[in-house]
């Protein structure tokens, strides 16, 4: 293997080092908390996000008790993509929504999915229960089933224009 002293012992360290250092800076770019989704048909909204991009989650749901859930918002390396990611750790959520809408600040949004039912068997919401927009994505009055238990956004951040 080789001695604190040897070249190969301080060329591992180095690239430990450097894994490490990467990992902490990586951490600045992504960001996991907590809340709280309530019920009782009020309007809640929460929001987190990483320098100037952030996504809001509000929504109105009925019946059962409190949940937890998680919101993990990221930004990619070259800083032009922002993802916003909100799940019931559970799996799934025996609130009834009334209404939802995932908004993020700062981007354009290219992709969005929400889910039912997420774990072994993701059960993805009907195309027509969700609307994509531009900034936002909400519940399409309705058509909405009221179940949901995971919402999934990316938006362009507009880094790359010229």
């Amino acid at each position: 293997m080789g001695h604190p002293g040897s070249p190969r012992f301080i060329h591992i360290h180095i690239s430990l080092f450097l894994t490490f250092a990467t990992t902490e800076a990586a951490s600045d770019q992504t960001k996991t908390v907590e809340f709280n989704v309530k019920p009782g048909g009020v309007v809640h909204t929460f929001t987190e996000g990483i320098g100037k991009y952030v996504c809001s989650f509000t929504y109105a749901a009925q019946g059962g008790t409190n949940e937890d859930w998680l919101m993990s918002v990221g930004l990619s390396d070259d800083d032009r993509l922002f993802s916003c990611s909100l799940w019931r750790p559970q799996g799934k959520s025996y609130l009834f929504f009334t209404q939802f809408k995932a908004e993020l600040k700062g981007t354009k949004i290219e992709y969005a999915n929400a889910y039912s039912q997420t774990g072994h068997g993701d059960v993805p919401l009907k195309p027509e229960e969700f609307t994509v927009g531009d900034s936002a994505v909400t519940q399409t009055d309705g058509k909405f089933n009221a179940q949901l238990s995971k919402l999934t956004v990316i938006g362009r951040t507009g880094h790359d224009e010229l």
